[in-house]
């Protein structure tokens, strides 16, 4: 079973993640996975912390060659702001200078209560959404595996505060994706994206911050993955849980389910038509899972962040003695929803590698290839993906 563990502080040394269940023989270009990295860093709002970093994978184990051998692979992170944190971080030495001011929204005080601490900066360096580099680079790492099976994604700011973008993405396309890569907060839409951009400078004036709701579409995903019989294998648990691990997301849907109330069940069906042999769908309102399996159409899914909970707006708050005291303020982003998306594609990849992986199960990428030839030829000789695929399969590739 494919799963990983990470650790690491958002101060120290470095993040750390030791992936395993990944089969052998999967080409890793490193630089694609850094290219996640630097897109995870991107993004208008962001803070002074992606001006320090410059994030980079670095291999220490699992990969040989240019190719995983099958062995847990590990890989490392390296903060650079560390070196402005040593003291601070420092193993042995117990810094005196405590952070004593708990922030409400953040994992602060319910974290120095439960683990019974007296530094909430024990909390602060785990808790943060620094933390969400590491699982880029396995999500990343992930999707080298997902391009045998032609798996391809598109992630995107939907809205910023009360700015919208109701653009609707039906197909992948090139000229999608570089329209997004381009907009410096993801948004497709370009009025809409100057409206957030100027929302974002108001906002950052005011000493406030905001939230917002992101979209990432994984298309050619295989058909069958996933379980009606047992609620923790159906697709959309694993991935709603999944994404509701992210830091700041607040509820996640998936297809068009928060429509659902408004629309009859004679609309919201997505009607099954056969053509050319091919089982097809009219629409995609479920989102690509029926019964809790995937059903070959667009996996649709949308996250909801509140606004960043730091903001630099004084108020009067309490401290861990009770008493009351000013807020403290800790550097943050104005705005990390176009960060989301990337951070929700990587996240979505693993998933979707992980049921890939149960379901067409092997030790090297070959026998996992050559039963899921096996399966498409059955159930439907390639409805989803064509000869392609399906040869590349045939030939071990």
């Amino acid at each position: 079973m494919l799963r990983f563990l990470d650790s690491g502080e958002s101060h120290g040394k470095m993040l750390v993640a030791i992936i395993e269940g990944f089969p052998s023989n999967v080409e890793i270009n490193i630089e694609n996975i850094n290219r996640q990295l630097a897109r995870r860093q991107r993004g208008y709002g962001r803070g002074g912390r992606m001006l320090i970093e410059n994030d980079k994978i670095e291999v220490i184990s699992g990969i040989r060659g240019g190719k995983t051998t099958g062995a847990p692979i590990c890989i490392a992170i390296h903060n650079k702001d560390y070196e402005n944190w040593k003291e601070i971080m420092d193993i042995e030495k117990e810094y005196k200078e405590k952070i004593i001011v708990p922030r409400p929204g953040h994992a602060d005080l319910n974290g120095v209560l439960k683990y019974n601490l007296d530094d909430i900066r024990n909390v602060i360096e785990r808790a943060s959404a620094r933390e969400t580099a590491i699982r880029v680079a396995v999500g990343a790492i992930c999707m080298e595996l997902l391009k045998n099976f032609n798996v391809k994604f598109i992630s995107r700011t939907v809205k910023i505060g009360n700015v919208a973008d109701d653009s609707i993405i039906e197909e992948y396309s090139d000229e999608i994706v570089y329209r997004i890569e381009k907009s410096p907060v993801r948004c497709l839409d370009k009025e809409k994206e100057q409206e957030m951009i100027k929302l974002i400078e108001n906002i950052k004036e005011a000493g406030d911050t905001l939230g917002g709701v992101v979209e990432v579409i994984a298309f050619n995903v295989p058909h069958g993955l996933g379980s009606y019989s047992f609620y923790d294998r159906r697709m959309d648990y694993m991935i709603s849980g999944a994404m509701m691990s992210i830091q700041g997301v607040k509820a996640v849907e998936i297809g068009d389910g928060f429509e659902a109330p408004n629309i009859l069940g004679s609309q919201f069906n997505d009607k099954i038509t056969y053509e050319d042999g091919r089982f097809k769908r009219k629409t995609n309102h479920l989102g690509g899972i029926e019964g809790g399996i995937t059903n070959g159409m667009p996996l649709v899914v949308r996250l909801y962040m509140k606004p960043i909970p730091s903001i630099r707006q004084e108020f009067e708050t309490v401290n861990l003695l009770g008493e009351k005291v000013k807020s403290r303020y800790e550097r943050s982003d104005v705005c990390a929803v176009p960060a989301l998306a990337v951070v929700a594609e990587s996240v979505l990849a693993f998933e979707i590698a992980k049921e890939i992986l149960n379901k067409f199960s092997g030790d090297s990428l070959e026998d996992i290839l050559n039963s899921y030839y096996h399966y498409y030829l059955r159930v439907d000789r390639g409805v989803y993906y064509g000869g392609n695929i399906i040869n590349s399969a045939v030939q071990g590739k």
